[in-house]
């Protein structure tokens, strides 16, 4: 990750980035690697400390708090949807007010109250309660849904898109962001359950808030090096506004539009000042009669007119409901994705997990595989993949954004045809050894025959999740990235609820057939095959939708400021993106 430094690097950064007192920024001084870096390394620690709490809950809450396991199971399950919308709230504020650093700094002292709080109430007896653990733990989610989305988006900042080496700098960012994520989750994983289990609670609470804290202070000792993008106000406003004045001029005709649109467009230096303008699409053109000037609006007094907006405000509505088809589509790998923690594991509960004579390895543990092999495959695509395919088809990022999520779709579907061909065997050694019957019996077969269908979920997640999240970031307007980042995270978070619906609505439908019911305590006499079948024949059908809309879908299509080019030059650029 290099950094090359040449005479063109030189002045300032011309995408509208500032320091934090508003003032125009060094390029050679500030951002890029040595201020991500710092970032990347804040991340690692806000996944070890957040897995300190996540991965282990279920068991505090049944063995110290004495909740019943289905209790527990609600509980954390209510926890984990709330925590994963909270991220919304979170962008909004930073994109429309506080600023992303300013966001994160807030956030992270609630986040480590909220650590703080927890290992007080697992330390001190007086404090062991149900009602104050609850309390802190939703501390830490409502922290982290600040946190999290911000902290990326602002890592991503740094890098200015407009400059050729450092928009290459970007793309790489994002691969090296996850593998940074696999770290801090993999290491919370392996160190903080242990201690939990066999040292105490209070300990194993205890390091996730001090790492926190040091998590909090490296950030902050890296302030004079960070590029900061200012708030562009609530973007929700933003959105209405457009659909409004559509409204209003719903009976436009198309030469109106044509001979007023690059009046309203020159009106946009002054109210964007600095940031990279959008150039007019042909995508969703009904909402091109937002930007016509009419009479009414000539004679309108007031500062802000609901009856007519920018080209730039309708361009940016473009870019959002342009996204949503692709979101849309990404939700069936998110249901692929949430099996590996769930009938994954199963499966591995009934097969010989013994390493040597005596130690048997926990059935979970094999997620570990999938977190090993994006560690050992990123810094391979980052350096091998990307370079060769760079050259292959002269794109900066080695593939398109939405190829990258594509292949990952695809890997997906390899995964759930192994992990079906796996199970059919599985059942077929229950069957030949007599265990049919015996749901507490281990079957004779290596617990590592599963490794195929986790490896290959890594390889997946390389392409798919790192690719979902530049795109989203990417492809969202310069005032919204933050939110980018949360209509990413809430891939997961929505793809698990549909994934509880489409297993509830199977296990019904299959009990009724002949067959018997997909889903039954003892997973000898279930048919988990024929549900990886299914998921793996709805993730087909998803990957040829996917196909069709990314070859429809039309990237973003922005410059850099307009207001040092002469209104000829405005007035003849193509209205269609290249």
């Amino acid at each position: 990750m290099e950094e090359h430094h040449s005479s063109s690097s030189s002045g300032f950064v011309g995408d509208g980035s500032v320091d934090l007192h508003g003032r125009s920024v060094s390029r050679a001084h500030t951002g890029r690697w040595k201020a991500s870096l710092l970032i990347i390394g804040v991340e690692i620690a806000e996944r070890f400390a957040y897995t300190g709490i996540r991965s282990n809950l279920v068991t505090y809450l049944t063995d110290i708090l004495h909740e019943s396991t289905v209790t527990a199971a609600k509980n954390v399950n209510d926890w984990s949807g709330v925590a994963s919308m909270l991220p919304f709230l979170g962008a909004f504020v930073a994109d429309s007010y506080l600023g992303r650093y300013w966001t994160i700094v807030v956030t992270s002292v609630i986040y480590l109250l909220g650590f703080i709080l927890v290992t007080l109430s697992a330390s001190l007896t007086s404090l062991k309660q149900a009602g104050i653990f609850f309390v802190s733990i939703y501390l830490v989610a409502l922290g982290q849904g600040g946190f999290k989305p911000c902290l990326q988006a602002f890592g991503a900042d740094q890098f200015d898109e407009d400059y050729p080496e450092e928009n290459k700098y970007k793309s790489s960012f994002f691969n090296w962001w996850y593998f940074s994520i696999c770290i801090g989750t993999l290491t919370g994983f392996a160190v903080l359950t242990y201690i939990q289990d066999d040292i105490g609670w209070g300990l194993g609470f205890g390091i996730p808030a001090v790492t926190m804290a040091i998590a909090l202070l490296i950030f902050l000792c890296g302030t004079k090096f960070y590029r900061h993008k200012l708030p562009g106000g609530s973007p929700l406003t933003r959105i209405v506004h457009v659909f409004v004045a559509t409204f209003y001029k719903w009976n436009v005709s198309t030469y109106q539009e044509e001979k007023n649109v690059y009046r309203i467009e020159e009106k946009e230096v002054s109210i964007f000042g600095p940031r990279r303008q959008q150039l007019r699409t042909d995508q969703f053109r009904f909402l091109d009669k937002a930007t016509v000037e009419d009479e009414l609006d000539h004679e309108c007094k007031t500062t802000f007119n609901w009856r007519l907006c920018t080209v730039q405000e309708v361009e940016e509505v473009k870019d959002v409901l342009g996204l949503l088809p692709i979101w849309m589509a990404c939700l069936m790998y998110g249901v692929v994705f949430a099996q590996s923690s769930t009938f994954f594991t199963k499966q591995g509960s009934t097969m010989d997990r013994k390493i040597g004579t005596h130690f048997e390895i926990p059935a979970a543990s094999l997620q570990c595989f999938t977190s090993l092999s994006i560690l050992l495959l990123v810094p391979v695509y980052d350096r091998i993949f990307v370079p060769i395919a760079r050259r292959l088809t002269g794109n900066e990022r080695g593939i398109t954004m939405l190829q990258r999520i594509g292949t990952g779709m695809f890997f997906s579907i390899i995964s759930m045809i192994v992990a079906a061909l796996i199970e059919i065997r599985r059942i077929k050694v229950a069957k030949d050894n007599g265990l049919i019957d015996l749901p507490n019996a281990t079957i004779p077969l290596s617990i590592f025959l599963l490794l195929p269908q986790y490896v290959l979920f890594g390889i997946a997640d390389v392409f798919a999740m790192v690719g979902m999240q530049e795109y989203f970031y990417d492809q969202m307007p310069d005032t919204m990235k933050s939110l980018g980042i949360a209509v990413n995270l809430s891939v997961v978070g929505v793809s698990s609820f549909i994934s509880s619906f489409l297993i509830s609505v199977t296990e019904k439908v299959s009990c009724r057939s002949k067959g018997g019911c997909w889903f039954t305590n003892n997973l000898n006499k279930a048919h988990l095959d024929y549900f990886y079948w299914l998921l793996a024949s709805l993730s087909a059908i998803n990957l040829c939708i996917y196909i069709f809309l990314a070859s429809c879908y039309q990237y973003k299509n922005a410059q850099k400021d307009i207001s040092n080019e002469d209104e000829e030059s405005l007035s003849g650029r193509p209205l269609l993106p290249s």
